[in-house]
């Protein structure tokens, strides 16, 4: 995998993905991985992947004054972003392939949108039910597929057309965890069954569409990619191609649906 496929930002990208990625996409989703991870107040909880933080300050809400919350990530921009908004908490950095933590160590581990990126995610997943102590929640949430996000399926043909397959590749890289069966047999290897996979609503939500490039390029791994004329080429080539999107006050929706995997460690 390289960074895009990885999903690895860099420090001045992960200060955009805070700032905007958050409202228009990933926030929506922090209640529903914690509620699938069934958080209670006063317990230690394991944020895996936790980017600049978003899930991580959600369960912290929860486990109260009496629990704790570690995050951890392998990309130090994120930590650094994640570290000024919420102090308080534990954050490490680690990779989810080499949890930096004894064995039935946590009451609960959840990773939201960061299993697509592992390099081994058979072995993350090992690791994350390996601290899992007995009867403890293991909750993961992956994209659907690129079909069913029919905005950044737009988005990622129009790469493709503009700058090749490696730009189209990295707007892809999240959505390969689409196909349930794929997803169940990935955790059946793991060793982790049964498990349960439900499938919810959301929606990416952009005040225009110069913002959501904007997200998109500079808060995400195609930052470095593409250079001034190349992201002014994209902009306009995406008032066209995005037309079916864009409200009549220049707002952005579209269907951002997703998986949330849930297990009981036995």
């Amino acid at each position: 995998m390289d960074d895009q496929e990885r999903g690895q930002v860099t420090r001045t990208a992960a200060q955009v993905y805070e700032e905007f990625f958050l409202p228009a996409l990933f926030q929506q989703w922090s209640g529903r991985v914690a509620d699938a991870a069934k958080i209670e107040s006063g317990q230690r909880v394991l944020d895996v992947a936790c980017g600049t933080g978003v899930l991580a300050r959600e369960i912290s809400k929860r486990v109260r004054e009496t629990g704790t919350v570690v995050g951890l990530d392998v990309n130090e921009g994120m930590l650094a972003v994640a570290k000024r908004q919420a102090p308080h908490i534990e954050w490490k950095h680690g990779r989810a392939e080499a949890l930096p933590f004894d064995d039935a160590s946590f009451d609960a581990v959840v990773s939201q949108f960061g299993l697509m990126f592992f390099e081994n995610r058979r072995a993350a997943l090992q690791e994350m039910w390996r601290v899992l102590r007995p009867g403890g929640s293991l909750a993961v949430a992956v994209w659907d597929t690129l079909e069913n996000s029919t905005g950044y399926a737009v988005m990622t043909n129009l790469l493709y057309e503009l700058f090749g397959e490696r730009a189209a590749n990295a707007m892809r890289a999240p959505f390969v965890l689409g196909d349930m069966e794929e997803l169940r047999a990935l955790f059946a290897d793991a060793g982790i069954s049964p498990v349960q996979i439900s499938t919810h609503d959301g929606t990416a939500r952009y005040p225009s569409l110069d913002e959501m490039i904007h997200t998109e390029i500079r808060g995400w791994t195609l930052a470095d990619m593409l250079d001034e004329a190349q992201y002014a080429q994209l902009l306009h080539a995406a008032r066209n191609a995005m037309k079916p999107y864009i409200a009549p006050d220049g707002s952005i929706a579209f269907s951002a649906p997703a998986h949330i995997v849930s297990a009981t460690r036995s």
